[in-house]
Parts: structure tokens; sequence; C-alpha cells
């Protein structure tokens, strides 16, 4: 081991430092000359190294390369950290931290009689949440798990839509409905598997179950539906797209308050965004509970009777209301054909809805506040509280009908061949007399009748023209017309015809059933207009009262008592000697106005009968609409009859 580390020879041993290694002090290292070292020679000694120093100018490059890279750098941090912080730091919270909502329960609606007409049942809904979805070959992975439980594949809108979204994006992390409706066994199969299918979540909302046991409720409470994207589009971020909205009829017109507040809760979730803890929670508001002033057994009532008579009739449009006259509260409102609101709220099928809206007869059509037709005679209290309350004629005031009167080469005639004779306002209401309402609506030789400005002014009084303001979607004005609306539309003037017609509710007026109820209220209890309306209460989701409908009058005293006195015992007579005498055997006494309202040249005019009782103390107000039914002393008056026949029987026992 020695010898193997004997060097060869003293001149050559490392550890011996020989005389010349050493120059001016420094080590000899011309053997590793490094890149940032010169040579500099002595004049006076050329090739002789006298130092080595670094170079700077090289050195400047450098420096200046490196500060580039790191003010770079420090750019792309400050970008990333300042201006687009909130966003990442929100994106990578979203990873781990997220907000959930906590589903409101939508509010019941209850009877006048506190009996629910709709119910809450459980509604299993599929959605994703597109950041938690895999890509590639995984993501069809879970489409195929996801189309095997549910027994159809998921649509192709869907998965077009997940591919638009991107990843990463606050999008990316909203929900994106997939299904709803699925059958319980399916919905727990997708919950069992769940933490095996990313991005895959199943949740719970409230479906609504509506009573069947009156199919014409549908018009009243309508239905709720998935949102539509246009929907949610103007909801400002309210509603999500996994949301059920009202779409129609009370739930529609009252959806801020039945849909409640919902809560939240922050959670942590997995890779997958599962939920794995619970941090903190906001507890949902349920939403508030409506008190219909409807009478369920009264809706039902009328619904079968004018069911019936239909069916005798070989029709299949007609409208049933009660209302009561003293506050506007609506106690049935009938509009047949009506349909099953269920089939809405489950989903309904393209099949299904093109049968409803391809069918002649309009079963999604509400007649009842949407309808407008020719009033026919039900206008002619008005007409004579008017005339009466413009001194046109007084309750003595009499002419002669004998049968209808002739202007130039019109004539316009009475329904009865011959004539009825003389005749004052009272006998005029009471047996439908034209000729009479001729002469106080437009005139005859010397006499000055009211006038189209005058008429249409008091039907504005008596809320014709106009909204009711009911509380439901869609009601329509009707119509009054004038002389300044038919030179503009038709081209032509006006001529004392129209006016004619136009007081006995012929020609060109139109209203809505509503409204014939609604001006008969005024009759009933003594000069008040209400606002017809079907919401009595609001309680809160725990029941307790909130609020109740103002139910003043939002006109009062615009026809003198002693006016309306002289109609209303035209309308009394109406049931004891006049066109509506079949109504004298009921067990309470009436007043009313029937009307045939012409409104083809080949079909049937439609039947009317409006009245109230009892007629001295009046609590009820009824009208009765059949399309196409012919007169409404012979079918209108039945009707009413049978209803009044139960109401008051019911009442009594």
């Amino acid at each position: 081991m020695a010898s193997y580390f004997k060097p060869k020879s003293k001149q050559h041993d490392p550890f011996i430092i020989r005389e010349g290694d050493f120059k001016k002090g420094r080590l000899d290292r011309s053997y590793r000359l490094d890149w940032t070292e010169e040579s500099y020679i002595s004049e006076g000694r050329k090739g002789e190294t006298i130092g080595r120093v670094f170079n700077f100018s090289r050195l400047y490059f450098v420096t200046i390369i490196f500060a580039a890279f790191l003010l770079l750098i420090l750019s792309r941090t400050a970008w990333l950290q300042i201006a687009r912080g909130e966003y990442y730091y929100s994106m990578a919270e979203g990873n781990r931290i997220r907000v959930a909502r906590l589903e409101a329960k939508r509010g019941i609606i209850y009877d006048r009689n506190y009996q629910p007409l709709v119910i809450n049942s459980a509604n299993f809904i599929l959605y994703f949440i597109p950041a938690d979805l895999p890509a590639g070959e995984e993501f069809n992975k879970v489409m195929n798990k996801v189309n095997k439980i549910l027994l159809a594949p998921v649509s192709q809108e869907i998965t077009d839509k997940i591919k638009t979204i991107k990843r990463g994006s606050l999008e990316s992390y909203e929900p994106l409905f997939v299904v709803d409706n699925i059958p319980y066994e399916q919905a727990m199969l997708l919950y069992l598997e769940a933490a095996n299918i990313p991005g895959a979540m199943i949740t719970t909302a409230d479906r609504r179950a509506y009573d069947v046991t009156s199919i014409s409720l549908a018009h009243i409470l309508g239905y709720t539906g998935k949102i539509s994207q246009n929907e949610l589009d103007d909801s400002g971020g309210e509603y999500s797209s996994i949301d059920y909205i009202g779409k129609s009829g009370i739930e529609y017109f009252w959806e801020n308050e039945l849909r409640g507040v919902n809560g939240k809760k922050q959670i942590e979730v997995d890779a997958f965004g599962k939920e794995k803890k619970i941090i903190g929670q906001e507890l949902p508001v349920d939403g508030r509970n409506l008190v219909l002033s409807l009478d369920s057994q009264a809706q039902s009532k009328m619904e079968e009777i004018l069911s019936s008579h239909l069916e005798k009739l070989n029709l299949k449009k007609a409208v049933g209301i009660a209302l009561n006259p003293n506050n506007g509260e609506i106690l049935a409102l009938v509009s047949l054909p009506s349909y099953n609101n269920n089939v809405f709220s489950r989903g309904i099928t393209a099949a299904e809805y093109e049968q409803l809206i391809n069918n002649p007869d309009y079963p999604l059509f509400n007649r009842a506040i949407s309808g407008e037709y020719p009033s026919g005679s039900t206008i002619k209290p008005v007409i004579a509280a008017a005339a009466l309350a413009e001194g046109v004629i007084t309750e003595h005031t009499s002419f002669t009908s004998v049968g209808g009167i002739k202007i130039d080469k019109w004539f316009f005639p009475d329904w009865k061949a011959g004539g009825h004779g003389i005749t004052d306002v009272r006998r005029a209401i009471a047996e439908s007399i034209n000729t009479f309402f001729y002469y106080i609506g437009g005139g005859y030789e010397d006499f000055n009748g009211l006038g189209v400005e005058r008429i249409a002014n008091y039907g504005r009084l008596f809320g014709l023209g106009e909204q009711t303001g009911f509380d439901l979607p869609g009601e329509a004005k009707g119509f009054l017309p004038s002389k300044e609306w038919k030179e503009e539309v038709k081209d032509e003037i006006w001529y004392i015809g129209d006016t004619y017609h136009l007081a006995i509710g012929q020609g060109d007026i139109l209203v809505t059933p509503l409204q014939v109820a609604n001006f008969t209220s005024v009759f009933a209890n003594g000069g008040r207009l209400y606002r017809p309306h079907l919401i009595r209460q609001l309680l809160s989701g725990d029941e307790k009262l909130m609020a109740e409908v103002d139910v003043k009058p939002i006109k009062d005293n615009f026809i003198d008592n002693y006016n309306l006195q002289i109609v209303r015992e035209g309308m009394r007579q109406t049931i004891t000697s006049g066109s509506a005498a079949s109504l004298n055997n009921l067990p309470v006494e009436v007043a009313g106005k029937t009307g045939t309202a012409q409104w083809s040249s080949k079909n049937n005019p439609h039947a009317w009968f409006t009245g109230f009782a009892p007629y001295n103390d009046p609590e009820i107000v009824l009208t009765i609409l059949i399309e196409e039914g012919g007169e409404g002393s012979s079918v209108a008056v039945p009707i009413a009859n049978e209803f009044f026949s139960w109401y008051f029987n019911r009442v009594e026992s």
C-alpha cells in the first residue's frame, strides 16, 4: 500500500511548492483560465501575466436579461393577484367550499273553508355541475352510468351544452338541469350511486298536486312548471335552471308570495363535488299560504250543473260566476271546457300539448275573465240607470211598443211580434222590451235619448271597457265603441242605428262575464262597485295571519239610490212576471235579467242570465253564459234556477 502512494520523483511531488509557481503574488492558474478573466501584458515584459479581473461589459448584459425576466414574473403575479385575484380566489374556494341552496316550501292554496286545493309532493331532479364532470373517456363513463339508471339517454342538448361551458368558469359551477319527475326507484339508485358519479347531483323540489274533484279549478289555480330560459334570463339571478315557477293562474299571479325565500348552506366538497361537511347554513323561509274567497263546494256544484246542461244541449262552452255583492269576493268561477293542470305540473308531453292547443273548444282559455261577448239585454239595467240619472226619463215615462221602430229604410225590431204595448222602465227591464231602450238610448223623432257618449260614460262607471283589477292574469277589457273609433277603424260615420244596437247590448259592444257579474252587484248592494277578487287572506308558512285583502269599494254613490231602486224593482219584476218567471219557485226572492246576444248570422246567439238573491238582503250574484245556447230565458235561466236552489237549500240546512 505504501508503494501505491509513492511519487515517481521529487520533481513531480504535488505536495512540494516549487520556485516559480508564484508570480507577482498570484497563484499561477493558467491551466484553468476563467471566461470572466482577461490577461494584462506589461509593455516591458511581453507575454508575462501581471493579473486577471472581471469582464464587466459581459456582466451588464446578463443583468439586463435577468431583470427583464424578473419583471415579467412580477407583472404576471401582480395581474393574477390584483386584477384577477377575486375571480381566482372564488374558483379556488369553489374547489373545496361551495354554497348550496336550501329549498323553501311553496305555499299552499286553500278555499274559504281552509280546504287545501293543492299540495306539495316530492319531485326528484337530476342536475350536473359541469366543473365536476370529468373529460374524455371518463365523461362518457359518467353518461353511460346515468343513462343506465334513467333507462333513457341524457338529451343531446344537455351534452352539447356541457361542451360549450368553459371548465373553471363561473358558469361551470352553476347547476345544469338534466331531468325531473324521476321515479322513486330510479331516484334512489341515482342517490346511492352519486358518490361514484362525479358532477351528478340528485335533489328534490316541490311538485304541485292539484285537486281534481273540480277540473274547472285549473283556470283559477293555474300550474307550475320548470323555468324556461327566457324566464331565467329575466329573473335577475333570483332563480336557477332547476327551479319551478308559476306559469298561469294564481300560481303565476302570486308567484312572489308563494315561492318563499330559499336558504343556503356553506359546504365543503370533495374532488367529485360531493358534500363532505356543512360549515354553516341559513334556513329557508317557506312561501306564504293563500286563502281564497272561493267556495270549493260551490265551484264543484256549478261545474256539475253546467256540464250536465251542456251535455243535454250538445254544447261544450259555458261560464258560471258566483260572487258576494257586498265585498266582491268570488265564490265560484267556472269556465268550460277546462283541462287537467296536473298534466302540466308533472311535465306535459309534446303530444298532450298539441292535443290541447289544437282543440277547437280551446280548453286552456278562461272564458270567465278573458272571453269577450256582446252583452245582449244584460246591459239594459245599466242603460236604464243612466237614463234615469240623466233625466232622460222618469219612473213614469212610457212608450208604446208596436213591434219595433223604423228609421228611413231600416227597421229595428222588438223580440215580440206586434210589440208589447205601453211600457215603462220597470216593465221594459222585466220583459226586455227593445223599443223602450231604442228610445232612451238613441231617441226617436222629437224624443232625445242618451246618445253614444253618455252611454259609454255610464258604461265605464259600471266598470265596462276596462279591466276590473281581478287577481288573475289574462283579464280582458271588453270594448265600448265610439264615433271616433268607428270613423278611424271602419272608415264609416256613426249612425243612429249604431246607438240603438248599443242600447240593447248588440253591435260592437263587448263585455266579459266577470264584468257582467260585477255591474250586477251594483244593483244588488245599492250602488257600490267593488274590485272582484279571489284572495281573501295571506298566511305565513306556519299558518299565522299575515294580511287580509282590503274590501273597500272602488266607486260609491255614483247613481242615486232612488234610481237604483227603480232598476232593482224592474229586475225583480223579471222574475215575478217577466222573462225569468221560472225562478219564482225558489225558496228566496230573486232579481235578475236575461239576455240573448246575437253575434253571427250563421250561429245561435249566446244565452245570458245575471241576477242576485235574496232580493231584500243580497248575498250572492249569479251570472251564467252559454255560448251559442240560444235564448237566455230558456237556456241560462234553468241553470241559474238549479244553482240557486242548491245554494240556498244548502245554506238553510
